[in-house]
C-alpha cells in the first residue's frame, strides 16, 4: 500500500523572539486534488538539530538549543482534509521571560495517519511524516563565529556530474546562512555553462550553531569530455572564499581510446624505423 501523499508550506521559517513574547504563527497542509480519499493528519512538535559533518536531521534528541519545543502549542493537533482541500494549522509560541540568547529549533511534524484495510480486510497502517522546520532567534547577545575551512574545485572527473565540496564551521550560538555563487565556462570556447538564468547557480544553505558542515554541490550539464573552467564563491557571516580551477573531464573509455591510439602510434613508428633500417641494411649489402 502507498503512503498517502501530501504538501506543507512553509517548509521553513525563519523568526525572531523576545523574551516574555507570545508568537503566532501557521503551517499550511493540503491533500492533492489527485488524492482518492480524505486525508487524517496529526500535528506534533520535535526537537530540531543535525548530527555529523553530513547533517543527518535529529528530530529525537532533546538539547539546549531545542527547548523552543516546551513553548508551543497547536490548539488543532488533528483532522482531516477531503481531496483538494488545504487548511492552515496555527501554532502559538510563548517565550519564557528568562532564556538564553541565540538560536532555538524546532520541527512542527505533520503525520498521516491513515489506516487502510489490506486484502485480508486488516487495517495496515499508512504513514508518512513531513516537518516544517522553525529557525528562531532570542533576541539578546549573539556570538557570530564563523569559519570557511574549505573551499575545492576537483582537477580531474571521469564523469559529469562533478561534485564541488567546501567545509564550513559555526562556533557561534545563532545559525549562519552560507550562500554559493557557482560559474562554469567551457575552457577552449569560453561559453557559459552555468548559470544559464539569473538565479541559477546560486544556493543557500542553513549552518547550525556549534556545529561543521561538509557542502557538496553537484554541478549537472557538463560535457562528456572536455576542460571547463569553475569557479564558487562561498560567503558567510561576512567570510568569503573565492576558488577558482579548471577540470579535466575524461571518461574511461576516452582514456582508452587514447591509449590504444598511442599504442597505435608508437608500434606503427617502431614498425617504421625497424624497416628503414632493414633497408638501410640491404643497401649497404649491396
Amino acid at each position: 500500500m502507498d503512503q498517502h501523499t501530501f504538501t506543507l508550506s512553509p517548509m521553513s521559517q525563519d523568526i525572531e523572539l523576545t523574551p516574555g513574547q507570545i508568537y503566532s504563527g501557521d503551517i499550511t497542509i493540503s491533500n492533492p486534488a489527485d488524492a482518492t480519499s480524505d486525508f487524517n493528519y496529526k500535528v506534533a512538535v520535535d526537537p530540531f538539530s543535525v548530527i555529523g559533518l553530513d547533517y543527518t536531521v535529529d528530530l529525537l534528541t532533546e538539547h539546549s538549543r531545542s527547548i523552543m519545543t516546551k513553548w508551543i502549542t497547536i490548539p488543532e493537533p488533528t483532522g482531516t482534509l477531503k481531496p483538494n482541500e488545504s487548511k492552515k494549522i496555527p501554532f502559538t509560541i510563548t517565550v519564557p521571560e528568562n532564556v538564553p540568547a541565540g538560536g532555538q529549533y524546532a520541527a512542527i511534524a505533520v503525520t498521516s495517519d491513515n489506516n487502510s484495510p489490506n486484502e485480508d480486510g486488516l487495517a495496515v497502517q499508512n504513514v508518512l511524516e513531513i516537518a516544517s522546520i522553525i529557525y528562531a532567534k532570542v533576541d539578546g547577545e549573539t556570538n557570530h563565529n564563523v569559519q570557511i575551512l574549505e573551499n575545492n574545485i576537483p582537477g580531474f572527473s571521469i564523469t559529469p556530474p562533478v561534485m564541488l565540496t567546501a567545509m564550513l564551521k559555526n562556533d557561534g550560538n545563532i545559525h549562519e546562512y552560507a550562500t554559493y555563487t557557482i560559474t562554469v565556462s567551457d575552457f577552449f570556447t569560453g561559453q557559459v555553462i552555468l548559470p544559464t538564468t539569473e538565479n541559477d547557480g546560486r544556493y543557500s544553505e542553513v549552518i547550525m550553531p556549534e556545529t561543521t558542515y561538509f557542502s557538496q554541490r553537484q554541478i549537472s550539464n557538463l560535457p562528456t569530455v572536455g576542460v571547463v573552467k569553475v569557479s564558487q564563491t562561498i560567503r558567510m557571516g561576512g567570510e568569503v572564499s573565492v576558488q577558482e580551477g579548471n577540470i579535466i573531464i575524461c571518461p574511461i573509455w576516452f582514456m582508452f581510446l587514447v591509449l590504444a591510439t598511442l599504442i597505435a602510434l608508437i608500434t606503427t613508428i617502431v614498425a617504421l624505423i625497424k624497416k628503414h633500417r632493414r633497408r638501410k641494411v640491404t643497401e649497404q649489402s649491396a
